[in-house]
C-alpha cells in the first residue's frame, strides 16, 4: 500500500516588483532544496499584482499565476509573503491573511513601524507566525539575533547606518569633495536612489527601521512617530571636511539607547546625520552597504554587515524567513512572538546626550572666546576642544576681518544644546551658526 505524498504548503505572493520577482524566481529555481529544508514540497499559488498584462517574462512562473484579486488569494495559501508596502489595502490584506489561517512574512518596514502591535495581535488570535526580517537591512540577519540569539541577554546600544542611499550619498561626498544635490543625481542615476529619494535622504526609511529595531531590543512598543528624525539635505561639503579634519566621517546614524534615568530605565531612539570616527567598525561602511552595531551586557559588541537592500538580498531574508514558519507548520510550534513586557518610557529628544561639533562665524577681536564659553557654560554644556582660525570674508569689496571658531563638546543633553546655540546666535559678537551636528561612536 503506498503512502500518499504530503500535501505541500501553498505560497502566495504579494507584489511582483524587484524583491517580488526575486522571491518567485528564488522560489521556483530552489524549490526541491527548500522543500528538503521544510520536510514538505512548497508550492507557489499566486503573484497579487495591481496590473494584468505587463510583460513579466524574467519571473520563471506559469502566466495563469498572477491575479488582480490580492483578497482571494491571501486566504488560499498557508504562507502570505507581502513584498508590495504601505499601509492600505497592505494591512488589511495581512490581516484577512492571518484570519485565514495563514502565516505572513514581509517585508513592510513601514507598517511594521506604525502598528505592528495590531498585527502581532492578530497573529496571536489565529495562532500564526509574523516574521519580518526583510524589514531592516536588507540580507543581513539582525532582528532574528536580537529577538532569538540575544533573548537571555540584555541589550544596551543598537547603532546602524540602515539605508543605503544616504549611505552612498554622504560616502560620495566624503571620497571625492562633490556637493550634495550633485552626489544625490549620481545615486539616481545608478538606480541607488528613487526619483523621488525623499524617503531616504529626509530619513523616514531609517527611522522606521530604528523604530522595529529598538521594539525588539529593548521589548517596548516603539512607533515611527516616536523616533527624532533628521535627514541629510543639510550636509555641506563644509561640514563632511570638519569631520574629516577630527577624523571622522558623516554617516547617517540610526540610535537605539537604553538609559538609565532618576525615574528607572527608559529609551531613546533617534536617526541624524552625526560625525563618527573612521576608526570605529560603522566609520569604514562604504558605498550602499548597511551596518548594525549591537551592544549587549554579557555579548559584548557586535557588527552585523551586508548589503541592505536590492532585489536578490532581500529576497534571501525573505526565504529565510518563509522556511522558518514553514518548518513550525511542518513540525508544530510558533515563532516567537511580540515581547513588550518591559513598557520602557520613549524618551523626547531633548533628554538625548550625546556630542556635539559646533562651527561658529564669529567677529575677530577680544572677549569673543570668553562670551562663547559663557553661553555654554550657562547652559551646562561642557567644551572639550576649541579650534580657531582666523577668516577674511569679502563683503561687497570690503574686507571683512573675522574668525571661523570650531567648539567639540562633552556629552550634554540635546535640550542643552539648543539652547546653548539659541543663545549663541543672539551674541552680537556671533555672525553666524555654521552648522550644528552631533557626534557619535566614542
Amino acid at each position: 500500500m503506498s503512502v500518499a505524498a504530503p500535501a505541500p504548503l501553498r505560497v502566495a505572493l504579494l507584489g511582483c516588483g524587484v524583491v517580488g520577482s526575486s522571491v518567485a524566481r528564488l522560489l521556483t529555481h530552489h524549490r526541491e532544496d527548500l522543500s528538503a529544508r521544510i520536510g514538505r514540497p512548497v508550492e507557489l499559488v499566486g503573484i497579487a499584482v495591481r496590473r494584468l498584462g505587463r510583460d513579466r517574462s524574467d519571473v520563471p512562473v506559469d502566466p495563469s499565476l498572477f491575479t488582480t484579486d490580492a483578497a482571494d488569494l491571501v486566504t488560499r495559501a498557508d504562507i502570505v509573503v507581502e513584498v508590495i508596502g504601505g499601509i492600505e489595502p497592505t494591512r488589511d490584506l495581512l490581516l484577512t491573511a492571518m484570519k485565514s489561517g495563514a502565516a505572513v512574512v514581509s517585508a513592510n518596514k513601514a507598517l511594521l513601524a506604525e502598528d505592528g502591535p495590531t498585527l502581532y495581535a492578530a497573529a496571536d488570535d489565529a495562532g500564526v507566525d509574523l516574521y519580518y526580517e526583510a524589514a531592516v537591512a536588507g540580507a543581513i540577519p539582525i532582528l532574528r539575533p536580537i529577538r532569538d540569539s540575544l533573548a537571555g541577554d540584555t541589550i544596551t546600544k543598537v547603532i546602524g547606518i540602515v539605508n543605503g542611499t544616504t549611505n552612498f550619498v554622504l560616502d560620495k561626498m566624503d571620497t571625492t569633495g562633490a556637493g550634495f544635490a550633485e552626489t544625490v543625481e549620481v545615486a539616481q542615476a545608478l538606480g541607488y536612489a528613487e526619483a523621488d529619494p525623499s524617503a531616504d535622504i529626509e530619513g523616514f526609511d531609517a527611522a522606521a527601521k530604528a523604530a522595529i529595531l529598538a521594539s525588539l531590543a529593548f521589548h517596548t512598543r516603539v512607533s515611527s512617530a516616536q523616533v527624532h528624525r533628521e535627514g541629510i539635505t543639510d550636509v555641506t561639503a563644509a561640514d563632511i571636511a570638519a569631520a574629516d579634519a577630527m577624523g571622522c566621517v558623516v554617516k547617517l546614524l540610526a540610535i537605539c539607547e537604553r538609559v538609565a534615568t532618576p525615574d528607572g530605565d527608559a529609551v531613546s531612539v533617534r536617526v541624524h546625520p552625526a560625525m563618527i570616527p573612521r576608526t570605529h567598525p560603522l566609520g569604514s561602511v562604504r558605498d550602499a552597504f548597511n551596518a548594525v552595531f549591537v551592544e549587549a551586557e554579557a555579548a559584548g559588541q557586535l557588527m552585523f554587515y551586508g548589503r541592505g537592500a536590492g532585489g536578490d538580498p532581500t529576497a534571501s531574508a525573505i526565504l529565510g524567513d518563509v522556511v522558518e514558519v514553514a518548518r513550525h507548520r511542518v513540525n508544530g510550534g510558533r515563532g516567537a512572538g511580540e515581547s513588550a513586557y518591559a513598557d520602557l518610557p520613549v524618551l523626547p529628544m531633548g533628554a538625548a546626550q550625546t556630542r556635539y561639533h559646533i562651527s561658529l562665524d564669529v567677529a575677530d577681536r577680544p572677549g569673543v572666546l570668553a562670551a562663547v564659553a559663557t553661553a555654554f557654560a550657562d547652559h551646562g554644556v561642557s567644551i572639550e576642544t576649541v579650534r580657531q582660525q582666523v577668516v577674511d570674508t569679502d563683503r561687497g569689496g570690503q574686507v571683512e576681518h573675522g574668525a571661523n571658531l570650531v567648539v567639540v563638546t562633552h556629552r550634554a543633553a540635546d535640550a542643552a544644546l539648543s539652547a546653548t546655540v539659541a543663545a549663541l546666535d543672539a551674541l552680537d559678537t556671533v555672525r553666524e551658526v555654521v552648522s550644528v551636528m552631533r557626534v557619535e561612536g566614542e
